[in-house]
């Protein structure tokens, strides 16, 4: 196994990095964020339509409707940007819930519906996986049945990532009268029967609950299609945890800075023992986020099993995401929490990331059973 990135993964990451250092300043995210008080979305368009410009949308879209052609290491590194710059854009909702799903599991005609605009900066996607009271999305309440050759949909979703901006949801949901499992079908937002409720959340991210009522949709996956679903799973985690990878990175690289220019008793407070153990922890922390999550993003381009390693990698990501930016901030002191400073944007996206399809516990409650399964 090979983790060193291709050149073409370096050059999407440097793009990346340049065009988010450029438009996602701390003035910049205040000003934005402010407009939030007045019920707006922490959604910068101007962004996102740079993102489409530069052909960062459709890296890891096939060329047949307008992408570049590339895996999902290549989406791993562009949401590791994402998170240094905890950038108003919803990459991991568009790209990887929604226009990945549909590129991997859909039939060329909704293929063509919905990638070419996901390229061009026109359309935003999400999925839902979460239901109320119900974290597993393999195990879903919300039913479909076929009327015709469409599809009804039954059912309520929470925390759909950018829901309210998205123009269509990929929902998992169990097929009626088909024991084989669940399914993965897209409903379009402005459809009959779909309502969305924006929520409250921990980072700011737009986020909304989804409730289905006789909504109307097309199936992306033919009976049996429990493999899709875990898959699905599987890629929402780990790019929760390449996001995880850069939130931390940059948390720890601010706590660098802040800790060799502060001063205390006349020499800088790096150089105290306990600041250096502190951060010497963290720096460990980011690595093993850093390596859990590429080793699964590695398997899930290779095209193999990674349901394990996905759950290793976002235990990694919530358990020690935590503490290193909880270290980032009380090395700061007073500082770590006055939300004039970037700081406290790093905590809350660690924060969100850490709950968000499964806290450290429920990962370890998963490989846990995985074992006990294994071991017989």
């Amino acid at each position: 196994m090979d983790y060193s990135f291709t050149e073409e993964q370096e050059t999407v990451g440097k793009v990346a990095r340049q065009l988010f250092e450029h438009r996602c300043t701390p003035e910049r995210l205040t000003n934005l964020e402010s407009d939030l008080k007045a019920g707006g979305a922490r959604y910068d368009q101007a962004l996102w339509r740079e993102l489409a410009s530069s052909d960062l949308l459709g890296i890891a879209l096939p060329e047949s409707v307008g992408g570049s052609g590339g895996g999902f290491i290549d989406l791993g590194v562009l949401l590791a940007e994402v998170g240094w710059s905890v950038a108003p854009v919803p990459v991991y909702a568009t790209l990887v819930l929604g226009a990945d799903t549909i590129a991997r599991h859909g039939d060329s005609a909704i293929q063509q519906r919905y990638l070419p605009k996901v390229a061009d900066g026109s359309a935003l996607l999400t999925a839902a996986l979460a239901e109320p009271g119900n974290s597993d999305p393999t195990a879903p309440r919300t039913t479909a049945r076929a009327v015709g050759a469409a599809w009804i949909l039954d059912g309520a979703k929470e925390l759909v990532p950018a829901a309210q901006l998205a123009d269509a949801i990929v929902v998992v949901a169990r097929a009626q009268d088909e024991p084989a499992g669940p399914g993965l079908f897209v409903v379009d937002t402005p459809t009959d029967g779909v309502t969305v409720t924006p929520a409250s959340t921990t980072s700011g991210e737009p986020h909304a609950d989804v409730e289905l009522a006789g909504a109307a949709g097309h199936r992306l996956t033919g009976p049996g299609g429990a493999d899709a679903v875990g898959s699905l799973y599987a890629r929402a985690l780990v790019g929760l945890c390449a996001m995880q990878v850069g939130v931390a990175e940059r948390a720890l690289k601010i706590a660098a800075s802040y800790t060799s220019e502060r001063e205390q008793f006349g020499r800088p407070i790096g150089s105290f023992q306990a600041v250096q153990q502190r951060l010497a922890d963290a720096f460990i922390d980011v690595e093993a986020i850093r390596w859990t999550t590429w080793h699964a993003a590695w398997l899930i381009a290779e095209g193999r099993p990674a349901a394990r390693e996905a759950a290793i990698a976002k235990f990694w990501a919530a358990e020690a995401g935590a503490r290193v930016v909880a270290s980032a901030q009380q090395v700061h002191g007073g500082m770590g929490i006055d939300v004039t400073y970037p700081l406290h944007r790093y905590f809350l996206w660690a924060k969100q990331i850490e709950l968000s399809l499964g806290s450290a516990p429920q990962q370890l409650a998963r490989l846990g059973a995985a074992y006990q399964e294994g071991s017989q």
